[in-house]
């Protein structure tokens, strides 16, 4: 009698990468609408029940893919200022176009940390990992303005953060108007108006 093939396992450590993984693919393929982690155990190759290890529930293996997503963003801004030249301007300039691109490159996470009701998720990992994205603009800001009240730099880090969101945002949705939306870099085109929100009120 032949000998039964043994189930696909893991070590420890890896079927939660494996999950993780599995349900990135599954946004960017499918979005949240339907997201089970029945189906994330599917396409990891394990039991449906074998997530439990890990994530109690689904919004646990989302606030982990978020999480994550902060801290490669903060990452990807950071490594944008420190290749920049120039004044704290130009280094916040910089940032802008990096949170564009990435928000284009990835839109499933991008759209998990921001915009896809997200704001129902929660774990310690994700509000850290928000937190420090937070701060990284303020910080951003408050080099560009000099010695400001605190009120002030979160206002203008704010309008910042308005201004380039924005444009992630209407370029993912593809609603940006003709002219802009046609040019060969739309951020480009409209990065240029921070120094006009950074002006003292």
């Amino acid at each position: 009698m032949p000998a039964r093939k043994r189930p696909r396992t893991y070590h420890h450590g890896d079927l939660r990468e494996a999950l993780v993984a599995a349900a990135i693919a599954l946004l960017e393929e499918k979005g949240l609408s339907g997201f089970t982690l029945r189906q994330c155990a599917r396409r990891a190759g394990v039991s449906h029940a074998a997530p439990a290890h890990h994530f109690a529930t689904a919004d646990d293996l989302l606030a982990e893919i978020a999480a994550r997503g902060f801290e490669r963003f903060v990452a990807a801004l950071g490594k944008a200022a420190d290749q920049a030249e120039g004044s704290p301007l130009a280094r916040l300039e910089a940032m802008g176009r990096a949170y564009v691109a990435f928000a284009l490159a990835n839109p499933a996470v991008y759209g998990l940390m921001f915009r896809l009701g997200a704001g129902s998720l929660a774990s310690p990992h994700l509000k850290t990992a928000s937190r420090a994205a937070w701060q990284q603009l303020c910080d951003s800001v408050a080099a560009v303005l000099g010695e400001k009240r605190q009120s002030e730099v979160n206002a203008k880090a704010a309008a910042v953060w308005a201004l380039v969101h924005g444009t992630a945002t209407l370029l993912l949705d593809r609603k940006l108007p003709p002219g802009i939306a046609e040019s060969m870099d739309p951020a480009a085109a409209i990065l240029p108006s921070l120094p006009g929100l950074l002006r003292p009120t």
